[in-house]
């Protein structure tokens, strides 16, 4: 099965919002073994649209759209489609009701531009929207499967992967299955990981393995045919236990776990409350934690201390340390990490400070961080030296800080979810 993606909008052509949704697709559908060798991008423009589909028909049998499907006039997608296929739209009354339902519990009235959200492809599997009002649609129509998706990634994406990506499987499986199941490793790169476990890449058949790195992680996609979901999970776990026999020690989690998801489920598990006192980072640690829900039962606060002055009067660092050792440095991360977890009475307290970027900071060059992790009278304290841009700099500070407090929390002896 070859695929082409077409994304529609004229906010992409004009750079207003990158195409992040093709990179998304792209990226599931090759776990799939399905190709794509064309990306299309086509603002609001029916007419033009229409001749992309026909260029896309000349050379896949799998067409994938994103974006164009709200409210507003120049949403357009499922028209023109509908009008190219000679389909005719039909409202999907579950949709309906769902819309309807939202406007309601909002106190708005629902007007019928909002209503036309609800219009589906006659014929065609409806995709719910969990996270948003505007269905997708999966239409196999003259030898060809079209696809259509909604524009922003927060519904595209669990779009895909709940109800798309099922449905391709299926599709090309033949009867069997395809199951995939991602590892996620922090603390050491991605040629350093490859190069540990190359005799496995080089021997790989069924299942595969597909390396990525992000953000400074990364993640090794295991995907396994078969002919019952049990056979493939089979596979896949005996790989697995190979790898991590070699590579295990910097494994944090699975699939859709983060750093975050699995320091809140350990601190939550084990009845532990959690403080911070931010420089560099301004919140972005608390941030990171807040995504989590059920992060209530172990955050109980935390201050943002920017300045010497801030971290002197509100956290009560003496002056003298900070004269002596500076603001940029093991003693004055120690102290913040030690004093914000008194002050907020938690089990632990962070403390991260530093140089984020791009000038240096307080006599110290940009890229170094200190990070201090209070447990109990305990205090630990590690130093970073990194070499990016200064809001990756500061991003990967909080990676690291959730990655140190998960090795010491276990180091401790505490239950590891």
């Amino acid at each position: 099965m070859n695929a082409e993606i077409i994304a529609v909008g004229s906010e992409l052509l004009l750079g207003q919002i990158a195409n992040t949704n093709a990179k998304f697709i792209s990226s599931q559908l090759s776990e799939l073994g399905i190709n794509v060798y064309y990306h299309s991008v086509i603002g609001d423009n029916g007419g033009r649209l229409k001749k992309a589909i026909e260029i896309a028909e000349s050379r896949a049998d799998l067409i994938i759209f994103s974006g164009g499907l709200g409210p507003t006039k120049d949403d357009l997608t499922k028209e023109t489609i509908a009008e190219h296929l000679n389909v005719p739209l039909v409202f999907d009354e579950k949709a309906l009701e769902t819309i309807e339902k939202f406007f309601t519990n909002q106190g708005r009235p629902l007007t019928e531009n909002n209503r036309k959200q609800a219009l589906v492809l006659q014929g065609s599997e409806v995709l719910v929207n969990h996270h948003g009002l505007a269905p997708g649609m999966l239409l196999q129509k003259g030898g060809r499967t079209y696809i259509l998706l909604p524009g922003p990634p927060k519904e595209l994406e669990p779009m895909f992967q709940f109800e798309v990506k099922p449905k391709l499987a299926s599709l090309i499986s033949k009867g069997g299955i395809i199951l995939s199941h991602v590892l996620r490793f922090y603390g050491i790169g991605e040629a350093e990981l490859e190069t540990k476990i190359q005799h496995i890449l080089d021997a790989q058949s069924n299942p595969t393995i597909a390396p990525l790195a992000s953000d400074g992680e990364v993640t090794l996609r295991i995907t396994a045919k078969a002919d019952s979901k049990a056979e493939a999970w089979e596979l896949i776990n005996e790989k697995k236990r190979e790898i991590l026999s070699i590579v295990g020690k910097y494994n944090y989690g699975v699939d859709d776990d983060t750093l975050a998801s699995k320091a809140v489920e350990m601190l939550l598990q084990n009845k532990l409350t959690i403080s911070a006192a931010e420089s560099l980072t301004a919140g972005l640690f608390q941030s990171e934690l807040a995504e989590i829900p059920g992060v209530s039962g172990t955050l109980v606060g935390g201050m943002v201390t920017y300045t010497e002055e801030a971290k002197i009067q509100q956290l009560g660092i003496p002056k003298e340390l900070l004269n002596q050792y500076g603001i940029v440095s093991s003693e004055c991360a120690a102290s913040m990490a030690r004093n914000v977890r008194k002050k907020f009475g938690t089990d632990i307290g962070i403390g991260l400070t530093g140089a984020a970027g791009p000038e240096p900071h307080d006599g110290e060059p940009a890229g170094t961080i200190w990070i201090g992790i209070a447990i109990g009278e305990d205090v630990v304290t590690r130093k970073l030296q990194l070499s990016g841009l200064r809001n990756t700099n500061r991003l990967r500070t909080v990676k690291y800080t959730l990655s140190y407090l998960i090795r010491l929390l276990e180091e401790k002896g505490y239950q590891k979810v």
